[in-house]
């Protein structure tokens, strides 16, 4: 079969080849009439845009790249998955890559990807300078974290907040003694999450012990140990709030294996099969699809064309309550 060509797809909707274009890009500068006129006519004809043409004439791939912390994080797990849907949907391809967490890794990543013909970047960044992006010929946005150094959009939470209504929500059930469980201060969430932490903490009049602050690297064996060592001490925590799904998942385990479900427990994040433990896992919870969802809207709107300040979009964030961080000291 010949390929459909543009300007056919235009005749039969009565429109420009150019105004058929904008639509077939995601151009929402088009009315919803004609919109449905071409995506009627794409649709009759089984038309199919020529990736290479595309290509040549933008200078760029009909590609995005997203850069996370962990591919296996089931939080980017579940943001890297809104993203490429919503991709797929407009004929975008996506590339996934991973910085494991090293900011030297992250920069060599991303070095590469400017030298790509990829058309935008979705990035989770563990660096505190962003400058070096500045000549990227690529809209980017960020995600979970901020851009330092560079203006572009970014969809974050309110680490702070989230952190505070966790521990607010284990003081009102009784709880004075909780701990914080947390990975390297050197990334931005985990660092504002145990500001959140210590401000609710200090707010109820409560000195935490230095010994309640646990901070692991992401390994089994190590995050075992200091779960351990923390319920170990004379005088236990009775609730702990854990900064990310990271960090739960470490956590959780040892307390089950230990037979410790008895201490109340908060996690930063959702996870699979939080709602089947017991108890349940009471969660504060941000959306990583609807997170991935704005992230990729602000991508595809300035592929499509579309001028915009840069922003900073603020999800919701809302506490789950499940069980375990209901427990009574």
């Amino acid at each position: 079969m010949p390929r459909i060509k543009l300007s056919e797809v235009a005749r039969l909707a009565r429109t420009s080849t150019k105004t058929a274009s904008r639509v077939i890009n995601g151009d929402p500068r088009v009315s919803a009439a004609t919109r449905e006129r071409v995506q009627r006519a794409v649709t009759e004809l089984h038309y199919r845009p020529d990736p290479l043409a595309r290509s040549l004439r933008r200078g760029t791939d009909d590609t995005i790249a997203v850069v996370v912390d962990e591919v296996s994080d089931p939080f980017f797990t579940r943001v890297i998955g809104e993203i490429e849907r919503m991709a797929l949907d407009r004929d975008i391809t996506v590339i996934v890559a991973s910085t494991r967490r090293l900011a030297e890794r992250e920069r060599t990543v991303l070095d590469g990807l400017a030298h790509r013909r990829i058309a935008g970047l979705i990035v989770a960044s563990v660096t505190d300078d962003h400058s070096y992006l500045r000549s990227a010929h690529y809209p980017i946005v960020f995600i979970d974290r901020e851009a330092i150094g560079l203006e572009a959009d970014a969809v974050l939470v309110d680490d702070r907040a989230g952190a505070r209504m966790a521990v607010e929500h284990l003081l009102a059930h009784g709880h004075r003694r909780i701990a914080f469980v947390g990975d390297r201060l050197d990334i931005a969430t985990v660092r504002n999450r145990l500001e959140g932490f210590q401000a609710a903490m200090s707010a109820a009049g409560i000195t935490t012990p230095e010994e309640y602050v646990v901070h692991m690297e992401p390994q089994l064996t190590e995050g075992r140990h200091a779960v351990e060592r923390l319920l170990a001490l004379d005088e236990q925590p009775t609730a702990i709030f854990s900064a990310n799904t990271r960090c739960s998942l470490l956590t959780l385990p040892t307390l089950h294996r230990t037979g410790r479900t008895d201490v109340a427990f908060v996690s930063f994040g959702d996870f699979a099969m939080a709602d089947a433990l017991t108890p349940g896992v009471s969660v504060v919870n941000h959306s990583p699809e609807l997170i991935g969802r704005l992230a990729a809207d602000r991508l595809l709107r300035r592929l499509a064309g579309e001028k915009l300040a840069a922003e900073t979009i603020t999800a919701p964030l809302e506490v789950l309550a499940r069980g375990s961080g209901e427990l009574a000291p």
